[in-house]
């Protein structure tokens, strides 16, 4: 990716009068180089909360302003004050995000009523659907440059998925100018420990072959009794100018994470009687043993090439292995006396395997004049293999699966001796191709239309000329205001079955968004106001029965709607300020009836920061406040019928505070849960629950070099 200036000069200056006028206050701001390149703008360096411009959408390279869906963007200056090392950490401030925790090893992140499953690795497409791995949600914070949430569908990269949301990782990139590094310890509660270095710059005094190397190693214990996670993370990237116009990226990254004492689900919600089964927040359903050990390795290249000015062409590749060896023991079926703790279960299972997926995408881009306008046109296609193997092992007929007494349980029971059960060996194929334009059809209006024709394949589907249309209009209302409308599709083959074990049919969902959107301060400031409606058809719901194999039985819903709006804030509100959140609401029906209730109708964030300036300069304090309303589901009684389970709303408050020694040393101290509030996340499919992080401390000290 060229790293090009772009024409934005980020701030940080002494304040200015409160009388002065906004123009002269963006006059007095100190100039920061930033860079930007077929990705987007670098947000590293730039002390902002808000992007430059964003390719997710379109692969056209646009702000946010020019982009006709809502965004939200979690840059690296916020990831840094409010120690975000993790993508967990990353969803939970993102506007419009939600989680449910299923256990220790496995979230899923809901967006307009829709599981998130679209991730995207520098704009490349790669699902998280990798069977018994968590795969993306484990990854780690330090390589990467920003994380981008796109709201709504995106058919038109990536073809097949969910249409809630995507999310695009963004690696970080070498600077071509001056070694630089830095080195980071920190420390934080239940015996967190982590180390990070992070070194890169040109390799030849002309700049032309530039490298970054990053490690990352930690080691945490949690709330949680008999758990302990070690990570581990590298990654390397070269870039070198093959000549003037040409440019070759190669890089690759390793991510272990390496659990002891795994839960597996959580906590049975309700006990013999019917009543909610409270346990302390440090329970831990998991055996002493139980682990599942997960591992990422992923190979990039890309090959870029100008032709002068107007229009380029790019190569993307990428290999990516998700594996795992997970041999997992819990107590989690089943609903305990209260009394005498009987009536609990085991789940018991171990299972080793991984998918390995390929992908290539491949475009022309550039701006041509017609009718006496410029316009700007994309066209390209993509192509992709997963190839999920993977054997499973169940435990010897003989051993003892009832818990004697769930109050005493400390998961001290022997691993099994495993036996092979059963075995799989399934491979997907995408492709497609795409198409989109960007016109200029007056000076106040644009318009956004391309469409995409996909082709999917797995063991037993065969689906070939899907068309995913997508249109979008900006029309500039002012030079800092715009109004906005997008229509666009999304298609997903599911593996879900029924009772009598056939599989549903695919998803299919359509995204209408409208709305305003503002810049100030040359696109420092960026504020956003939309109004969504989703359609989808064949929605997976559970039965509460079982597939004739023992898995979760599915009906497909018609007609699933979700409407609402949504509401964002970030960036820069004056020099030294920074902030970045939202205001969401959804509500999901079918036939008139609420669905996708384990996320919150109603969400709220905000973290801000600022620098201090006087005698207390070389100070930022910061804070943050998460809202969300309650949740529900619908939970089957021991004694027959179901029940509706509702979480209460909740507020979380953190707070953060750096200190600048000199130019290179600083330390970081983050409050997670400030007030120590109890809250809790259901997921009605296992009839369980798992207790929110209490309050928690880390320090970090940053040496840069």
């Amino acid at each position: 990716m060229l790293a090009l200036a772009a024409g934005h000069a980020w701030a940080q200056s002494p304040p200015v009068e409160a009388a002065a006028a906004h123009a002269d206050e963006a006059k007095t701001l100190d100039t920061v180089q930033v860079t930007a390149n077929q990705l987007g703008t670098v947000t590293e360096g730039s002390g902002a909360y808000t992007p430059g411009t964003i390719a997710t959408a379109t692969r056209l390279v646009l702000t946010p302003r020019q982009t006709p869906q809502t965004i939200s963007v979690i840059t690296r200056q916020q990831m840094d004050d409010f120690g975000m090392t993790g993508i967990d950490d990353v969803m939970r401030v993102t506007p419009g995000l939600s989680i449910v925790t299923y256990d220790s090893e496995r979230t899923e992140y809901y967006a307009r009523g829709f599981p998130v499953q679209n991730f995207q690795y520098d704009g490349i497409p790669m699902q998280r659907d990798s069977a018994y791995s968590a795969g993306n949600t484990l990854s780690d914070m330090a390589i990467y440059d920003r994380v981008e949430v796109l709201k709504g569908a995106t058919g038109l990269l990536t073809g097949i998925g969910d249409p809630g949301a995507t999310i695009n990782l963004i690696r970080k990139k070498p600077a071509r100018e001056g070694l630089r590094g830095s080195a980071t310890l920190g420390a934080g509660s239940w015996d967190e420990y982590r180390a990070e270095i992070d070194v890169g710059g040109p390799l030849r005094e002309d700049g032309r072959v530039r490298g970054r190397a990053v490690a990352a190693f930690q080691d945490a214990h949690a709330h949680t009794d008999h758990y302990r996670r070690r990570n581990e993370v590298l990654y390397g990237i070269l870039e070198a100018d093959l000549d003037d116009g040409t440019l070759l990226t190669v890089g690759a990254d390793y991510q272990d994470s390496d659990p002891r004492g795994s839960s597996w689900g959580g906590i049975p919600l309700l006990d013999g009687n019917g009543d909610f089964y409270r346990r302390p927040r440090s329970f831990n359903n998991g055996a002493r043993w139980s682990r599942w050990r997960q591992y990422t390795r992923t190979g990039f290249a890309t090959l870029e090439h100008r032709f002068g000015d107007d229009w380029i062409a790019k190569l993307q590749l990428n290999h990516q292995v998700n594996g795992y060896d997970a041999a997992l023991g819990a107590a989690a079926s089943g609903n305990p006396d209260p009394l005498t703790g009987t009536g609990v279960g085991l789940w018991l299972g171990q299972y080793v395997g991984k998918t390995v997926s390929n992908a290539a995408d491949f475009y022309l881009s550039g701006r041509f004049r017609w009718f006496g306008r410029e316009h700007e046109l994309v066209v390209g296609g993509s192509v992709s293999r997963k190839r999920w193997t993977n054997t499973g092992y169940s435990a010897p007929a003989d051993y003892p699966l009832q818990v004697p007494d769930y109050r005493t349980w400390d998961g001290d029971i022997p691993e099994p001796a495993w036996i092979p059960s059963f075995a799989n060996d399934d491979v997907t194929r995408e492709s497609g191709l795409y198409l989109v334009g960007r016109f200029d059809l007056a000076d106040p209006l644009k318009a956004i239309v391309g469409s995409r024709i996909a082709n999917y394949r797995s063991v037993d589907i065969d689906k070939s000329g899907i068309v995913v249309p997508y249109a979008g209009l900006v029309y500039d209302l002012s030079p800092h205001l715009s109004a906005f409308a997008s229509y666009t599709t999304i298609f997903k083959p599911q593996s879900n079955q029924d009772e009598q074990g056939r599989r549903l049919d695919p998803l299919e969902g359509r995204n209408y968004e409208a709305g305003l959107k503002a810049e100030f301060y040359d696109g420092r400031l960026n504020a956003s106001v939309a109004a969504f409606r989703l359609e989808q058809d064949n929605f997976p719901q559970p039965t509460g029965g079982r597939t004739p194999s023992g898995g979760i039985a599915y009906r497909a819903l018609p007609g699933v709607r979700t409407q609402g709006y949504e509401l964002e804030l970030s960036g820069q509100l004056r020099p030294g300020w920074q902030i970045q959140g939202g205001y969401t609401r959804k509500v999901a029906r079918q036939s008139g009836e609420k669905i996708s209730t384990l996320e919150p109708e109603d969400q709220f964030s905000v973290h801000t920061s600022y620098r201090l300036r006087g005698s207390l300069q070389g100070w930022t304090v910061g804070g943050g406040a998460r809202w969300q309303s309650s949740t529900w589901g619908s939970i089957p009684l021991p004694a027959g019928g179901t029940v509706e389970h509702r979480t209460a709303p909740y507020w979380l408050l953190d707070l953060m505070a750096r200190h600048e020694f000199n130019e290179r040393l600083s330390a970081t101290l983050n409050v997670g849960n400030l007030l120590d509030k109890r809250y809790y996340t259901i997921f009605d499919v296992y009839s369980t629950y798992t207790w929110g992080e209490p309050r928690n401390v880390r320090l970090a000290v940053t040496y840069r070099f």
